[in-house]
């Protein structure tokens, strides 16, 4: 286990804008940042950031924590995998206790999927260096790619042995369990032993965007026409083969720093482009592009350019994963190596001057490289133009900014030689097809019978209802609870000078009073256990609460999704804040709060008088009824309001 002093150093030293960052672009919006949301797919930035209260929140899909729960969610870490990770990131040296063998049981199934990928990706790469076959082999034939030993041990590059069981048994031997090394892919049970599915391959581990391995892909290097060349990892509960990158984690400050992302085929191609300096590149490892993929790269930039080799086959086929790059949005540009070629060969005979100087030459947008493709291939064939006309149109109808699709129109027309409103006229045909959905009627339409229309004409909607007041007042609380105002106090009568959460206590105790959210609860219990010890507690302890509960309600109170304009104060246009009179604002929230949960405890005792046959139980009950109704009375004076429940 952390120790608490360690996890307290890396909470203090970690600052949520500089993580976050690495996974999401952010712009500067005031005192936040901006981005779009990693947790679901959106056109327009929702996904704000908080370096002054340690916070995110998303007012799209309404996910928000402190910078803890970010890894948590991003990565499916653990909470001590999410600490050590920000550990490392800060250069934190992790102090642990010593873990029990019950403790030792109860670590996380993915945890421990982790640390043995982590371990047999470490054996394989002294395989590749300290055995015989691993240097006769593998590490020759990452030589013959040019490959030179820093870049191999950048990658974790390693060589399973030819052998059924060698990786799978030291593992074992190491005290890894039998049951983690299948369900991770590494080994597969026969008949109650385990096999290598790795064996005799060289071996590129698969990296999420932390860098923990997650998978693997094997290569083969025998000439069996019945095995595979390439395998990869089966899916587990941690490798997700298609929302994986090769090389993200490698590449993605690369990505940010260029404001594009070259997408390549296969790990060698990877590999060569890092080497010779151009790391802003990954790849979809042979499978064809998914949503998710493409959504991983515009976490980092909305520009891709696809390097291919010159088989036009296979770029017609990957026509389809292009379309859905378009319709997320994104930029996307084709470069095309000369025949015979592919980025890897290419890199490994020209200079690094070279390359970008010819990918930055020979990058086209990819609806223009489309369109001559498909015109070179129908010359003469009028069928084959009407349909190349369609297929071009439905790839622009792929694009959601109506003005870029405007601009391609108007450049296929001339390219094709076809009058514009042709195209546009085709365009709106797939458009209407594309967004057309099923009528339902609106609410507004549904009709509603008299009886049930004079039934709610008579429901009254409170705007200050009990859980808008308490989430008000716990808001207030956290960001005012230690500052002082002049109050009332209960048993004298006389007004003396607070701190405003020890009088919140003290008022809640005297009335008997507790908040409808357990959780707000727990939290005014902390506030009462730290000032009877003395400890004073910030608004960041409550952020970074050990408690899911406690931290994700804090952070939702507290992420704020409009903010004032400066025009506003340069207009004179002034909005009441409640540090303008901390006295008036806390008591415009407290004795509403407290009315209404006074009333409604009330109208239960009426209920329950109603409905009591015991005597004893009826006095009780009436009791409770007058000193409730006294307190009620008092407040509404005070609010110059008669009391109604």
């Amino acid at each position: 286990m952390i120790k608490p002093g360690t996890i307290q150093s890396i909470l203090e030293t970690s600052r949520i804008e500089e993580v976050i960052g690495d996974f999401v672009t952010l712009k500067k919006r005031g005192a936040n940042y901006l981005g779009l949301c990693p947790f679901h797919n959106e056109k327009t930035p929702s996904f704000s950031v908080s370096p002054s209260k340690g916070i995110y929140k998303c007012f799209g899909c309404g996910k928000a924590g402190n910078v803890v729960n970010f890894i948590i969610e991003h990565e499916h870490y653990s909470y001590p995998e999410a600490l050590k990770y920000l550990a490392k990131r800060y250069g934190i040296e992790v102090e642990e206790e010593e873990v029990t063998p019950e403790m030792q049981q109860e670590l996380d199934e993915r945890e421990s999927m982790f640390a043995v990928n982590t371990f047999v990706a470490k054996h394989l790469q002294e395989n590749l260096f300290d055995t015989a076959e691993g240097k006769s082999i593998g590490l020759s034939y990452l030589k013959e790619r040019d490959f030179r030993e820093s870049t191999i041990e950048n990658f974790q590059l390693g060589y399973a042995v030819d052998n059924w069981e060698a990786y799978s048994k030291n593992a074992i031997e190491n005290g890894y369990k039998k049951e983690i090394l299948v369900k991770t892919g590494l080994s597969i049970n026969k008949d109650d032993r385990l096999i290598d599915r790795f064996k005799g391959r060289v071996i590129f581990p698969i990296h999420n965007l932390t860098g923990k391995v997650i998978g693997f892909g094997g290569r083969i290097l025998s000439s069996e026409k019945s095995t595979a060349k390439y395998i990869n990892s089966p899916e587990s509960d941690v490798y997700n083969k298609s929302k994986v990158l090769y090389g993200i984690y490698f590449a993605r400050n690369a990505i940010v720093k260029q404001n594009n992302c070259f997408l390549v085929e296969g790990y060698t191609d990877v590999i060569s482009l890092f080497q010779a300096g151009i790391e802003n590149v990954v790849s979809s490892s042979g499978t064809s592009l998914t949503v998710d993929q493409i959504k991983l790269i515009k976490r980092f930039t909305p520009n891709i350019t696809i390097l291919y080799d010159g088989d036009p086959a296979g770029i017609k086929a990957s026509f389809r994963g292009i379309d859905l790059i378009l319709e997320q949005g994104m930029n996307v540009k084709i470069v095309l190596f000369p025949e015979g070629e592919d980025p890897d060969s290419y890199v490994r005979s020209h200079r690094t001057s070279e390359v970008e100087e010819f990918i930055t030459k020979e990058a086209v947008d990819f609806i223009k490289f489309k369109t001559n493709l498909l015109i070179d291939e129908t010359v003469g064939d009028p069928a084959g133009r009407a349909t190349l006309i369609k297929e071009i149109v439905n790839t622009i109808a792929q694009i959601p900014d109506g003005i870029s699709r405007s601009v391609y129109i108007k450049e296929c027309s001339n390219v094709m030689d076809i009058p514009e409103q042709t195209l546009v006229n085709e365009l709106n045909k797939s458009l209407r097809k594309k967004y057309s959905k099923p009528y339902t009627p609106s609410v507004e339409e549904i009709p509603i019978p008299e009886e049930k229309q004079t039934q709610a004409r008579q429901i009254e909607i409170d705007p200050l209802a009990i859980t808008d007041l308490e989430n008000e007042i716990i808001k207030f609380i956290l960001n005012f609870g230690h500052e002082t105002i002049i109050a009332e106090n209960v048993e004298t009568g006389n007004d003396e000078e607070w701190i405003i959460i020890e009088y919140l206590i003290a008022d809640f105790n005297n009335d008997q009073i507790n908040f409808e959210n357990p959780v707000y609860n727990e939290i005014l219990q902390e506030y009462e256990k730290a000032i009877e010890k003395g400890e004073p507690l910030d608004i960041s302890y409550f952020i970074n609460h050990p408690s899911q509960k406690v931290a994700s309600a804090v952070v939702e109170l507290l992420a704020d999704k409009e903010q004032l304009s400066e025009n506003w104060k340069k207009n004179k246009i002034f909005v009441k804040k409640a540090e303008d009179n901390l006295e008036d604002y806390f008591a415009s929230l407290i004795l509403p709060l407290k009315s209404k949960l006074i009333a409604k405890e009330l109208r239960k005792i009426v209920n329950k008088l109603k409905l009591t046959t015991d005597e004893a139980e009826w006095f009780i009950l009436q009791q409770q009824y007058f000193e409730l109704k006294k307190i009620a009375n008092l407040i509404d004076n005070k609010r110059n309001r008669i009391f109604n429940y």
